[in-house]
């Protein structure tokens, strides 16, 4: 699509796309989670939504790199075939960072310093 193109694209046709998007079925847990932080009431609450998600994202990283530093056998957790203890992993990773992240006595408190950092902003 070229520039002149784009400036053919009315309005109404991006408010249909946008319309479309907000009421698509959830491909992802990105999206859901996305989903769940543009729900909130109000805008303080979406903050603290989306720095406790960020938390959460910062503590899934932190475990997938500490996992590259231990030493791997030959045989996995399944068998030879990695790929399924990888996806396995991913989704354990993902599970104990948002665990982590969300319950005061374990979380990093990076969500707290963001929000406190940030609330002046929002309303």
């Amino acid at each position: 699509m070229t520039i002149s193109q784009a400036s053919d694209i009315t309005t109404p046709t991006l408010d249909l796309i946008k319309h479309g998007l907000n009421h698509a079925r959830t491909v992802n847990a990105d999206q859901e989670m996305y989903n769940q932080i543009k729900g909130a009431k109000t805008e303080k609450e979406q903050l603290k939504r989306a720095a406790n998600e960020f938390e959460s994202i910062f503590i899934t990283k932190m475990l997938q790199e500490m996992d590259k530093t231990v030493d791997k056998e030959q045989d996995g957790l399944f068998g030879n075939d990695n790929k399924y203890e990888e996806a396995f992993k991913g989704i354990m990773f993902q599970q104990i960072g948002r665990d982590l992240a969300n319950n005061p006595r374990t979380s990093f408190g990076f969500a707290d310093q963001i929000y406190r950092q940030m609330e002046h902003l929002v309303k």
